[in-house]
C-alpha cells in the first residue's frame, strides 16, 4: 500500500535509483466490522493473539479502541507477531510478543507454537481476508480453539497501469518488487506479466511462489523476508554489474 511504501522508496532513493510507486493493492475495512469488534471487546478471553502482518495490528487496535480497551486488555494473553515489522507495530503500542519466529512465514510461527502446549488453547487470529488455510488448520490440528476474523481487505489499486505498462514495455524499469502475493495478483491483473527486460524480485517464497503460478520468472528471493531483507538482495544483484 502507497502510505506503508516510504521506507522502501527512501532507501532506493538513497542507492541512487528511481523508484516508481505502484502500490497495486489498498487496505480497507471488512464488510462487516462485527466479527472483528466482537474479537476485540473479548481479547480477555484468549490465551493467544497471533498477529500475521502490520495491517492486522493496526486494524485490531482500532477495534480495541473503538470498544473503550487499550493494551492492558491483552494483559492475559500471550502474543505472536510473523515479523520484525509485525512485532515493532506490538511494540510501540506497548506489547512486546511473545513469540517472533525465525522466519517470517506462517510455516515458521507453526513451528514456533507447536513447542508450545496448545490443547484446548484459545488462540485468536485478526489477519486478512482470503489469507491462507494453514496457520487456523494446522492450530487446530494441534488441538487449539481458533477464531480467525477478518481485520482488513486488500483490493486491486490500478491507478496508473497503463503508464506503467508503456515504461515496461520500452525497457525503462530495471527491477519490479513484490511485498507480498496481493501485490503480485493485482500487478498481473492490471499490468500483465510481461515485464519487459525488468527483474523480478519478491519478499519471501510464498510471494514468489504466487509470482511463478501467474507467470512471472522470479530472479530474486529476500533471504530475510521483509523489506530490509528485500533491500539487501537488490543491493547485492545490482551491484555486481
Amino acid at each position: 500500500p502507497r502510505a506503508q511504501a516510504a521506507d522502501l522508496v527512501a532507501w532506493l532513493s538513497g542507492q541512487g535509483a528511481e523508484a516508481v510507486l505502484f502500490p497495486a493493492i489498498r487496505i480497507v475495512p471488512p464488510p462487516d466490522p462485527e466479527p472483528l469488534a466482537r474479537a476485540a471487546a473479548g481479547v480477555r478471553g484468549y490465551d493467544w493473539v497471533v498477529f500475521t502482518s502490520v495491517n492486522g495490528v493496526e486494524r485490531f487496535w482500532w477495534a480495541l479502541e473503538a470498544a473503550g480497551l487499550d493494551t492492558r486488555s491483552l494483559g492475559g494473553a500471550r502474543v505472536a507477531a510473523i515479523g520484525p515489522a509485525t512485532a515493532e507495530a506490538l511494540t510501540v503500542r506497548g506489547v512486546r510478543p511473545d513469540v517472533v519466529p525465525p522466519r517470517y512465514v506462517a510455516e515458521s510461527v507453526l513451528e514456533s507454537l507447536a513447542a508450545t502446549d496448545l490443547r484446548a488453547a484459545r488462540v485468536l487470529l485478526p489477519r486478512a481476508a482470503g489469507a491462507r488455510d494453514l496457520l487456523p488448520a494446522r492450530l487446530t490440528q494441534l488441538g487449539a480453539r481458533v477464531t480467525e476474523v477478518e481485520a482488513y481487505r486488500s483490493v486491486p489499486d490500478v491507478a496508473g497501469a497503463a503508464g506503467l505498462r508503456r515504461r515496461l514495455e520500452r525497457g525503462e524499469i530495471d527491477a519490479v518488487t513484490f511485498t507480498s502475493s496481493s501485490t503480485v495478483s493485482n500487478f498481473v491483473e492490471a499490468v500483465s506479466v510481461d515485464v519487459g527486460r525488468a527483474i523480478v524480485a519478491c519478499i519471501g517464497p510464498v510471494t514468489a511462489a504466487t509470482a511463478t503460478r501467474l507467470g512471472l520468472s522470479v530472479t530474486l528471493v529476500a533471504e530475510e523476508h521483509s523489506v530490509p531483507g528485500l533491500q539487501s538482495v537488490l543491493s547485492r544483484h545490482f551491484a555486481s554489474f
